[in-house]
C-alpha cells in the first residue's frame, strides 16, 4: 500500500522526467513504476518533501503551538544547564548544546513525562580519563503498568544504555526512546558522551585531579588519534570506550561502587542510583550462550558504530539496537577499523534501524545516504535496494545470528534525534523506530512471544505526545512506512523456527 501522491509531486515529476529522458537501467520491483519515469519521479518528490515532515506536518514544528511549547521547556533548562557550568568552571563543557538555546531540549511536547508516565534522575561521574559525564537515568513509575497492555510492571527490571551519535549530538535529543522504554518496564541510562553536550571537553590526566591537563606531545593511547584523550571529541574511541564507562556506572552499587577516576572535588554519584531496580539475576533464557547480564545496547550514528563494535567483545551485552547503522565494520568510509579491544564480529542479535538519507536530502540518483561514496548515479538506474542490509545484516544473517533491519519511509540520518527546526526527519520515522526497539528488546531481554506478532506483522502501534502534553494512540501500517528503495528484512528464531524474509515490502531483494 503506498500514499496517493498530490497533483503537485505529479506535475513536478512529469515536468522533470521531459528534461531527463532515458530509459530504465536498473530494474524495479514489479508494481513499482520504472525509474526514470515520470510516476517514479513523482514518487521521488513526495519522498523528498515527507522527509521533512517533522517540521511541515499539520502537528509538527512549523504549527503554532511547537514554538511556545519550545520556548517554554527550553528556557528554564538552558538557564540551569548554564548556572551548573559556572559552578564548575574548572570542568568546562565547549559544546554547541551549552552556547545554543534549544539544541539540548528534547521534543518539549514529552516535557511533562517526568513525574506523570516515569521518573528521571539525573546522574554525574567521571570516564576512564577523568573527565565529567553527565546522563540520566529513566525507570518507570513505582506501581506503573505498561500503557500498552494494562499490566503492572514489577521490579526489578532488563537494563539498557544509550549512547548519543558524533557531531555534537547530545542526550535530551534521545530522551524520547528511553521514556518510551522506561514506560514498558526498562532503566535506561543516557548520557553526553566526553566533549558533547553538558559533558566535559578535556580529560584529567594530571595532578591536582580538579584541573583538566593532557599533553599533545604524549604518544596516543589505545584507540586514541591524539595525545589528549577524548580530544577531538568527533573520534570512534570516544563513542566506544564512553559505552563501556557507561555500561561500569550502569551496573554499579553500593557495595560494587564506580571507580570514578579523576574526580577530586566534582560532585559525582558513587553508584547507580537506580541500582535496585535492575535486574542483576543472570538471565538462563540468553539465546547467546555465556551473555547473561539483561542489558542492552543503543547508539545512534558512531555511537551505532561503536555499539556494533562493542556487541563482539563486551559480554555484559545480551543485545543491541543500532540507529543508523547495523555495521559489520568498525569504520567510515573507508578508514582504519577500531580494533583498540580485539577483533569483534556479528555475537548477540542485533537490529538496525537504517535511514534512505543522510544529514541532507536529495533525488534518489544522488542520494549517497550516510556512509557510501555515491548514489545510483543516473536517474534512469533504481538505488541499490540491498545498500542498507549489506552494512551489518548480511554478516550478521552468514553468521547465524538473529537480525533485523528496518528502514523508515522517506526517514534521514536525524529521525532518531529530536532537534528544533533545523534539520530534515520525516513525520513517523521515530515512531517506527520505537515501535521495533520496543518489540527487540521484548524478544531478547524479556523473551516474550507477542514480540514476533510485531516483529513480524504488519500493523504498528505507537503512543505519543500531542501539542497538549496528551500521549495519543498512533496506528501504522508498516508496507506504507518502510521504504521503497531499500529493503527492509528479518532473519529470526521463532517458536515455530527459523523465520526470513530479506525483502518485508517487495522492494526487489
Amino acid at each position: 500500500m503506498r500514499r496517493p501522491l498530490p497533483r503537485a509531486a505529479l506535475a513536478l515529476g512529469a515536468a522533470v522526467a521531459v528534461v531527463l529522458g532515458g530509459t530504465s537501467g536498473a530494474a524495479a520491483a514489479p508494481a513499482d513504476p520504472a525509474p526514470g519515469s515520470p510516476a517514479y519521479l513523482a514518487r521521488d518528490a513526495q519522498n523528498i518533501a515527507d522527509a521533512h515532515g517533522r517540521q511541515t506536518a499539520p502537528d509538527g514544528q512549523l504549527s503554532p503551538a511547537y514554538l511556545p511549547a519550545l520556548v517554554a521547556a527550553t528556557t528554564p533548562q538552558f538557564a540551569g544547564d548554564l548556572l551548573a557550568q559556572a559552578a564548575r568552571p574548572n570542568r568546562p563543557a565547549l559544546t554547541p548544546g551549552q552556547l545554543v538555546p534549544g539544541w539540548n531540549s528534547g521534543n518539549p511536547y514529552r516535557a511533562g513525562w517526568d513525574g506523570t508516565r516515569g521518573e528521571i534522575t539525573p546522574v554525574s561521574f567521571t570516564n576512564r580519563y577523568g573527565a565529567l559525564v553527565q546522563g540520566d537515568v529513566f525507570s518507570p513509575l513505582p506501581g506503573a503498568t505498561d500503557p500498552y497492555t494494562g499490566e503492572p510492571l514489577q521490579g526489578p527490571f532488563p537494563g539498557v544504555v544509550l549512547t548519543t551519535g558524533s557531531v555534537q549530538g547530545s542526550e535530551r535529543m534521545y530522551w524520547w526512546l528511553a521514556q518510551d522504554l522506561a514506560e514498558r518496564g526498562y532503566v535506561v541510562l543516557t548520557y553526553d558522551v566526553q566533549g558533547q553536550g553538558r559533558s566535559e571537553t578535556f580529560p584529567h590526566q594530571g595532578d591536582p585531579a580538579d584541573l583538566p591537563y593532557c599533553s599533545l606531545a604524549a604518544a596516543p593511547l589505545a584507540g586514541e588519534e591524539t595525545g589528549c584523550p577524548g580530544v577531538p571529541f568527533q573520534q570512534t574511541s570516544n563513542f566506544v570506550y564512553g559505552t563501556q564507562d557507561a555500561i561500569d556506572f550502569f551496573l554499579s552499587t553500593p557495595e560494587a561502587p564506580y571507580a570514578n577516576p579523576s574526580a577530586g572535588s566534582a560532585e559525582v554519584d558513587a553508584f547507580n542510583p537506580l541500582w535496585a531496580s535492575f535486574d542483576r539475576s543472570p538471565d538462563p533464557g540468553t539465546v547467546t550462550p555465556g551473555r547473561t547480564t539483561r542489558l542492552a545496547v543503543v547508539g545512534h550514528s558512531l555511537g551505532a558504530l561503536a555499539v556494533s563494535y562493542l556487541q563482539g567483545v563486551d559480554e555484559r551485552i545480551q543485545t543491541v539496537v543500532a540507529l543508523d547503522k547495523l555495521q559489520s565494520r568498525a569504520s567510515i568510509r573507508g578508514e582504519d577499523e577500531f580494533d583498540a579491544l580485539g577483533e569483534s564480529r556479528p555475537v548477540v542479535p542485533a537490529l538496525g534501524l537504517q535511514s534512505e538519507y543522510g544529514f541532507t536530502v536529495a533525488p534518489y540518483f544522488a542520494n549517497s545516504g550516510l556512509f557510501e561514496e555515491a548514489g545510483a548515479g543516473s536517474p534512469t538506474e533504481a538505488p541499490d535496494p540491498r545498500r542498507e542490509l549489506a552494512t551489518g545484516y548480511d554478516a550478521w544473517t552468514a553468521s547465524g545470528v538473529d537480525s533485523m533491519v528496518v528502514v523508515p519511509r522517506a526517514s534521514t540520518h536525524l529521525e532518531y534525534t529530536d532537534i528544533p527546526y533545523v534539520l530534515p526527519a520525516s513525520r513517523y520515522g521515530q515512531a517506527v523506530s520505537s515501535v521495533y526497539t520496543q518489540a527487540w528488546l521484548a524478544k531478547y531481554l524479556r523473551h516474550d512471544p507477542s514480540a514476533d506478532d510485531v516483529l513480524l506483522g504488519t500493523e504498528l502501534e505507537y503512543l505519543e505526545p500531542d501539542a497538549t502534553g496528551t500521549w495519543r494512540p498512533l496506528t501504522l501500517d508498516r508496507d506504507e512506512n518502510l521504504s521503497f528503495y531499500f529493503c527492509s528484512g528479518y532473519s529470526v528464531t521463532t517458536a515455530e523456527g527459523a523465520a526470513r524474509d530479506d525483502d518485508l515490502t517487495g522492494v526487489g531483494c
